[in-house]
């Protein structure tokens, strides 16, 4: 069977009903309100799991599930590569937030990466340590800060609330997702004019490394086919596919 994941709480998993709705599907759970299955009525050839988020990017990186719908923040964070391991196959428009660089609105010389590279140097030879920035997207960081040609700072794991940790006293620069930016500046924080690492909503992304069948192939084109009736989603996603 073709294996599908979406969200399994939250307005993403909102969106994501109303989304297939809108394509005629409507999806039953089962065992339940708080089952972990789902089905839609018309495809029996297609399982439909409940996953959290961050779940679903990581089934798709190992491919234990063929096709998911999740954050592009999470999907890029799981693997900064994607080409060869996932692909991409439709923006959904919703789930809009974006992963950016903040800093202390007190730090008002600092507007650009080029001025935190010169603040990291800086906090380096006075400090005697490096500059901490706390974030939940460890590779989407390193991998910035590295076309940045920013090196001296090193990475502080968030686990809870990721826009407190300058007032902590934890770090000094968060990276973290934003949609209005309003938790920021109520933290006293703002992000850099070129800060932006990624703007990002949901995506409906394929495994390329999942265990593509005959029959599940079939069921993908069947369920694309639904949702974009000119078949141009299934045709780019086929091309994908090992042979």
């Amino acid at each position: 069977m073709l294996t599908l994941a979406i969200p399994s709480k939250g307005r993403l998993k909102d969106n994501c009903n109303a989304w297939f709705a809108s394509a005629g599907m409507s999806m039953e759970q089962t065992a339940g309100a708080r089952g972990y299955r789902a089905s839609f009525a018309g495809f029996p050839e297609v399982e439909v799991m409940l996953l959290s988020a961050g779940e679903i990017a990581s089934s798709l990186l190992t491919g234990d599930i063929h096709l998911g719908i999740t954050g592009e923040d999470l999907l890029r964070e799981e693997a900064p590569e994607l080409e060869g391991r996932m692909h991409l196959i439709k923006g959904l428009g919703f789930g809009l937030a974006d992963v950016v660089v903040a800093v202390s609105q007190a730090w008002i010389d600092v507007a650009t990466m080029a001025d935190l590279d010169d603040v990291c140097a800086a906090y380096a030879q006075t400090h005697r340590r490096r500059l901490r920035v706390a974030t939940k997207y460890a590779q989407l960081t390193r991998s910035f800060f590295a076309q940045a040609r920013i090196a001296d700072y090193r990475i502080v794991p968030s686990a809870g609330a990721t826009e407190g940790a300058p007032a902590a006293g934890t770090a000094e620069v968060i990276v973290d997702i934003t949609t209005t930016g309003a938790t920021l500046r109520d933290n006293g924080l703002k992000v850099l004019d070129d800060g932006v690492i990624l703007k990002s909503q949901a995506q409906l992304a394929a495994s390329l490394s999942a265990d593509w069948t005959g029959e599940a192939r079939a069921g993908c084109e069947k369920l694309l086919g639904r949702l974009d009736p000119g078949h141009a989603l299934y045709a780019t996603l086929a091309a994908q596919l090992p042979a």
